[in-house]
């Protein structure tokens, strides 16, 4: 990389840290190339994205970022994952690293938050903001399901006592 390429690479960089809702950090050694494809895909598809940085210039993309408290974490062979999402670099990071001991979560961020491996961990354990969207909209359907069925109740037992009363009078 020439000296304009690592200007922009640390422009681009230091923009990912500032907008991205959560930044998680790792050590890749020793994964393969269809691995880290794997890795990739599912990040993307998930919504966010993975980088292998050059430590020195991520460290220097960190500076002035709510981020920089993971500067740290920039040593041997890392990659970032970022996305949007607060929970979904966090989610397929962890769960990529559950199937592949050689990915090994080291750290991350989540807006001024900084944290290790288990707050990473934590996070991902979480609903993401789809599920969490979900649940939200059932539970504002819920009440007008309860609220129709409380309205046909009354008619609906009506019908029921008519129909005994017929039942009765039919044996009579």
């Amino acid at each position: 990389m020439d000296k304009a390429e690592k200007r922009e690479f640390v422009s681009t960089l230091n923009e990912t840290f500032k907008d991205s809702g959560t930044v998680v950090v790792a050590h890749y050694a020793g994964l393969t190339v269809a691995q880290m494809n794997d890795y990739r895909s599912k990040m993307r598809d998930a919504g966010g994205t993975v980088k292998v940085a050059k430590n020195r210039l991520a460290k220097i993309a960190l500076q002035g970022t709510d981020a920089e408290g993971i500067s740290t974490l920039f040593e041997g062979q890392t990659l970032i994952a970022y996305s949007g999402d607060p929970v979904a670099a966090a989610k397929v990071t962890n769960d990529f690293a559950k199937g592949n001991d050689k990915l090994v979560i080291l750290g991350g961020t989540m807006g001024k938050t900084t944290l290790d491996a288990n707050g990473v961990k934590a996070l991902a354990s979480m609903p993401s903001l789809d599920e969490l969207r979900a649940k939200l909209v059932g539970m504002i359907n819920t009440p007008a399901t309860r609220i129709a069925g409380v309205l046909q109740a009354p008619a609906g037992q009506l019908a029921r006592v008519f129909g005994a009363y017929a039942k009765k009078d039919e044996a009579a």
